[in-house]
């Protein structure tokens, strides 16, 4: 993988002006944490009093599942918002967590990419949607997207500033990283050539297994200062708390909390990246 120097920004660089930072979270790979991102990262972000979206992207709606639960059978979700231009705000619902918001996936979502095939304007639909004056009541819109290039992966990258790239401490999603790196260059060079990436993130960090030290000298040799100081160890509450429809926060109840520490510190690692001001603690 070759370092990317030239798009990859540092804390600062986003342009002045109104409305929400738009992050797609993503890697061609499955299982490195990209929704327990989402939903985490998303909660600190509300708890530190930044009004935020996160949008599922993903036909298993595993962050619907995580905040909400199921949907009724036929309810509208982002599927429709994309393929049929429905108002997004149509869909939104809020969670048990102040100031974060759920544009939630649903069954529906299996139909989405071979319809969305055929549209005019297909990389665009989402950025479209996103075009909706009442999200500028957001500071920053998450998205979850799938663990495979698709053409709704591709409206994410579209519609985003910047892609986070979480990385589990493994080979595999070593080599997902570098096929979505392949796909952001193709991206900016037809259709988006401000995207920038934020920074790698990883994941199910454990210092006992050797290629955890492995995977993060790789990492870090390669992408130097984008790859974020903070970590998010290995933690079997994340995968506990979505059964109970909670985030790590609610699931740990305390500050002290593996999962809780972790992503607080992401959260105010992402906000110094982005130059966006502390409002409150978590």
């Amino acid at each position: 993988m070759a370092t990317d120097t030239k798009h990859t920004r540092p804390a600062g660089a986003r342009p002045a002006r109104s409305g929400p930072c738009y992050i797609a979270i993503a890697n061609q790979k499955g299982g490195v944490g990209k929704t327990t991102t989402v939903l985490n990262l998303g909660a600190a972000l509300a708890l530190r009093g930044y009004r935020t979206l996160v949008v599922d992207l993903d036909l298993q709606a595993n962050l619907t599942h995580c905040l909400h639960g199921l949907l009724p059978e036929g309810a509208p979700n982002m599927c429709e918002v994309i393929l049929d231009e429905a108002p997004i705000t149509d869909i939104l619902m809020p969670t048990s967590t102040d100031n974060l918001v759920l544009a939630p996936a649903g069954e529906s979502m299996a139909n989405l990419e071979i319809n969305l095939a055929a549209a005019i304007g297909r990389e665009q639909a989402l950025r479209n949607a996103f075009a909706h004056p009442a999200l500028q009541e957001f500071d920053i819109v998450l998205m979850d997207n799938p663990p495979y290039l698709s053409l709704v992966t591709i409206n994410s990258l579209v519609a985003a500033e910047h892609v986070l790239m979480p990385v589990s401490c493994e080979y595999l999603p070593m080599l997902g990283l570098k096929w979505l790196l392949k796909t952001i260059e193709r991206v900016r060079a037809r259709l988006h050539p401000d995207l920038g990436i934020l920074g790698y993130l990883l994941t199910m960090y454990d210092l006992r297994i050797g290629i955890t030290t492995e995977v993060e000298e790789i990492l870090r040799e390669q992408f130097g200062a984008a790859v974020f100081t903070t970590v998010v160890r290995i933690n079997a509450r994340h995968k506990s708390a979505p059964a109970e429809h909670q985030t790590i926060f609610q699931y740990e109840h305390s500050a002290r909390g593996r999962g809780t520490e972790d992503h607080i510190l992401l959260a105010q690692e992402l906000l110094q990246r982005l130059h966006l001001p502390p409002r409150k603690r978590a």
